[in-house]
Order: C-alpha cells, then sequence, then structure tokens
C-alpha cells in the first residue's frame, strides 16, 4: 500500500476503483465513440496511458478478432487492467506494458490509436499528435481526450488547477490545431456537465470510501484530505470552465 506516505501512483489507482474509464465520460458514450472509430474485427490497437485498460478492453469487444496493448507507468493501474481482462476473458488480447508512452517503440502499423485524458504524457495536445500519431497506419484512427476552456479560465480555476491559461485552448484551437498536425475530426463528443460531475464525485468519492474503510491505515487521513481539496478545487474552482472533448481522427 501506501507504506506510511501517499504513493500518487497508488492514489490514482484507488481515485479510479468506480471510474476505470479515468475521462469526464460516460460508458454509453465510450461505446458510441468506439463505434465512429472501428477499423474492423481484427484491429490492431494501442492505448497509450491506458490506466486500467477500460478504453482499449471495451475496444476490444468491437473487434472480436482484434488484438490491443496497453501501456501506462502506474503498476497499480495496470495490475487491476490485468484483473478486468481475465474478469472480461480477453486475457490473451491484450498485452500491458509498464513503459513510459512517449518513449514506447512499435510499428507504426496500429488501426487505432487511443490517448484518452493522457496527452500530458507526451507534453501537451500537439505532441501527442505526432507523438502517437506515429502509431497510427495510413487509414488508421487517432482517438485523443483532451481538455479545454469551456469559458475563459477564471483566476479561481487556474489556481485551482495551477495552471496558467495558455496551458489550454478553447475548442476551435484545438480543432485548429489538429488540422495543423495533419489530422482531420471525423466525430467528437464534448463530455457533459453530468459526466463531468459524475466522474469528480466518483475521483473523491472513491479515495473517500477508501479512508473511511480503512480508518487504522496510516495514510488514511493523508488520503481524506487529498480527496477535499480536490473536491474543493473541483466544485470551487474549475467546475464550468475546464471542458473535455474526445476528438475521433483521421490523417486529412
Amino acid at each position: 500500500m501506501f507504506n506510511g506516505r501517499v504513493d500518487r501512483q497508488r492514489l490514482s489507482s484507488i481515485a479510479h476503483t468506480h471510474h476505470p474509464i479515468a475521462a469526464p465520460v460516460s460508458g454509453v458514450t465510450v461505446n458510441r465513440l468506439l463505434r465512429r472509430a472501428d477499423r474492423g474485427p481484427a484491429a490492431r490497437i494501442l492505448d497509450l496511458g491506458c490506466g486500467q485498460a477500460a478504453w482499449s478492453l471495451q475496444a476490444l469487444a468491437h473487434s472480436p478478432d482484434g488484438h490491443a496493448d496497453g501501456v501506462d507507468l502506474n503498476p497499480y493501474a495496470l495490475e487491476r487492467a490485468a484483473h478486468a481482462a481475465e474478469e472480461r476473458g480477453l486475457a490473451d488480447r491484450i498485452t500491458l506494458h509498464q513503459r513510459d508512452a512517449r518513449r514506447y517503440v512499435a510499428d507504426g502499423d496500429h488501426d487505432l490509436v487511443l490517448c484518452v485524458g493522457s496527452t500530458h504524457a507526451f507534453g501537451g495536445f500537439a505532441d501527442a499528435l505526432e507523438l502517437a500519431g506515429r502509431h497510427v497506419n495510413r487509414d488508421g484512427v487517432l482517438l485523443v481526450g483532451e481538455g479545454f476552456w469551456e469559458t475563459p479560465p477564471t483566476e479561481a480555476a487556474l489556481s485551482a488547477l495551477s495552471t496558467t491559461p495558455d496551458e489550454f485552448t478553447d475548442l476551435a484551437g484545438l480543432a485548429d490545431a489538429a488540422a495543423k498536425a495533419g489530422w482531420a475530426p471525423v466525430y467528437a463528443h464534448v463530455s457533459e456537465p453530468a459526466e463531468w460531475d459524475d466522474y469528480e464525485w466518483s475521483w473523491t468519492g472513491s479515495l473517500t470510501g477508501w479512508a473511511l474503510d480503512n480508518p487504522g491505515h496510516p495514510d488514511a487521513a493523508q488520503v481524506l484530505d487529498a480527496a477535499r481539496a480536490h473536491r474543493d478545487q473541483w466544485l470551487r474552482g474549475y467546475r464550468g470552465v475546464l471542458g473535455f472533448v474526445t476528438l475521433v481522427l483521421r490523417r486529412g
């Protein structure tokens, strides 16, 4: 577990217990996006920053003869991903790699590459388009989830996110950046307020529940404080200001 101090990777894994999608996107929407990104029954799928592999495992449901590779640095998330794959009977169709997504080497012949809520691993949206895009074959799809300013950022939002106004652009700016990088959106979903609320309440609630269920653990108080701090940053900071869009991209 935490061995006396909060392990951030373990903290993240617990926070996503009840929302393994790990983005403000509902399960229904995940399926709709994957249908739009479908590359056939034998698709080769790569999930960069896969977390618990919720996206890639569901993508395999749309490609019954396909295979997926999931890449993440978090060993706890990968452990949960392996368990989920076993439960769904998909363990023989997914390979999990504990590696830095930015430095992951593949043959560039994937039909579908996923990078949802993980562009920071590449240094931002533009770098993710370039580096993750190298793994996509000529007729493939790059499915990217990224934050954007739903409204001009307030001081409270900037403080809560510990960021600056130029950290994100608006939605039009993301579309422009994709076009500049040679990608054309064929579909997109902008997360709705209810999806954001479900994600954030699940994130903070999972931590709170763990702390309350393990009151004698040396990290229980710190985990509870982390949940409270995050909830406050969301509710008093970036709620309704930071948006999230998942783009289905093909080469333009």
